[in-house]
């Protein structure tokens, strides 16, 4: 992804949803006013969710998916549909798009009592409105969850994109990496090691969208990798606000500032950002007395490749076996396991390229169940000595702390 590029993750998600041949690939090529999806009369076109980044008025850039019809049939058509629930699961507003000149089906009302069980944000897209309107759907929807578009006119959208920045007041923001954290004119220092771990060529996500949060709140920022912290640091003539290391440089970072000189990391911003930091702080309690042959899991929300030394296979289960059991036992996953009771702790990346929301919803497989969960930086400040330190630029964490 460009460095120029807003992620995916900081974004509002809209998601069409509804039975096939609803219209909703023709919505999305209309909203867009070009064909980004394959729009066609035969059910089951749109096989698995497509998603775009489109410009919408006054809600700014966001992410538009077209999903699978929820009536879709046979095992491929069962796995579809989990794929279409998943991203209405995680959505800012569901587009629940349904022909105004069928009748209802089965599947469009056990939708509808999902949204209203589920309090999920949804609005009512009645498509081929220029058709007369069968009698079922002219009270389906609420009067004020509803909305008419005629498919084979573009410009009718335009009063669809007007309702949806009604509901931007209702959608919740995600706050910035150092919300809270600084005030106009300080100076922070970032600490971003370049290793093999490290993508060529570019910064990772946390540490761009950490420059740019400060540069948005008049701050200046020194980027320097551990090696040159100590040199510049010790000749900067004013003392920083805040130094913000990459986790894996924690004890190195620690040495070379004075004690007092607050510091924190990419990861423990996230951890405010992205996840539950209660649970995450509550769960420390697990590294004591863990049991000796336990089992861990370590979890990542997106791809990347693998190098020598990476984080999450090799130097974190390293140190856990060092400090806390030797015998523990290791694995890894890009996705929710399907028995999450076979694990006695998750520790999960700092979730940087999904939503809050989507990261709130694996966190709860875990929560419900009493599972501890930890963020890599949370354990890498426990692992490098640096509790309850690391967490005191942060207010709302290092209380939850002393809670604990």
């Amino acid at each position: 992804m460009s460095q120029t590029e807003t992620a995916l993750a900081e974004m509002h998600h809209f998601v069409l949803a509804g039975v096939r041949n609803a219209g909703k690939s023709s919505l999305m090529n209309n909203l867009f006013q070009k064909e980004v999806a394959i729009a066609s009369g035969t059910p089951g076109t749109t096989t698995d969710p497509v998603t775009r980044k489109i410009e919408l008025g006054k809600l700014g850039l966001c992410s538009l998916t077209d999903t699978a019809g929820l009536d879709d049939r046979g095992n491929l058509g069962e796995q579809r549909i989990k794929k279409s629930r998943e991203r209405m699961q995680n959505a800012d507003l569901i587009l629940f798009v349904s022909p105004a000149d069928r009748p209802l089906c089965e599947e469009e009302k056990e939708l509808k009592t999902w949204l209203e069980e589920q309090k999920r944000p949804w609005l009512g897209v009645l498509t081929f409105s220029d058709r007369p309107v069968s009698e079922e759907k002219e009270g389906f929807f609420p009067p004020d969850r509803q909305i008419r578009v005629d498919n084979s006119n573009p410009d009718s959208t335009l009063a669809l994109i007007s309702r949806m920045e009604q509901f931007s007041q209702s959608l919740t923001r995600e706050m910035t990496p150092v919300e809270g954290l600084v005030q106009e004119q300080d100076l922070v220092i970032l600490v971003t090691p370049i290793d093999l771990a490290a993508p060529a060529g570019r910064l990772i996500m946390p540490q761009v969208e950490t420059i740019r949060d400060l540069l948005d709140r008049d701050c200046a920022t020194l980027i320097v990798k551990e090696r040159e912290l100590y040199h510049f640091y010790h000749k900067l003539g004013i003392r920083p606000a805040l130094v913000i290391t990459d986790s894996q440089a924690f004890h190195k970072v620690a040495a070379d500032i004075p004690e007092d000189q607050p510091l924190t990391s990419f990861s423990l911003l996230f951890a405010r950002k992205k996840g539950d930091p209660a649970w995450f702080i509550r769960s420390l309690k697990a590294l004591q007395n863990f049991p000796e042959d336990g089992r861990v899991l370590v979890m990542e929300a997106c791809s990347h490749h693998r190098q020598a030394e990476d984080l999450g296979t090799v130097k974190i289960p390293r140190l856990f076996r060092q400090m806390v059991s030797s015998r523990v036992e290791f694995a890894h996953s890009r996705s929710l396991p399907e028995n999450p009771d076979e694990w006695d702790l998750i520790i999960h990346c700092g979730g940087c390229m999904t939503t809050q929301k989507a990261m709130d919803s694996r966190l709860e497989l875990f929560r419900s169940r009493d599972i501890p969960v930890l963020n890599y930086g949370l354990f890498l400040a426990w692992a490098n000595g640096l509790l309850p330190r690391a967490l005191e630029p942060s207010p709302d964490l290092i209380e939850l702390y002393h809670r604990e």
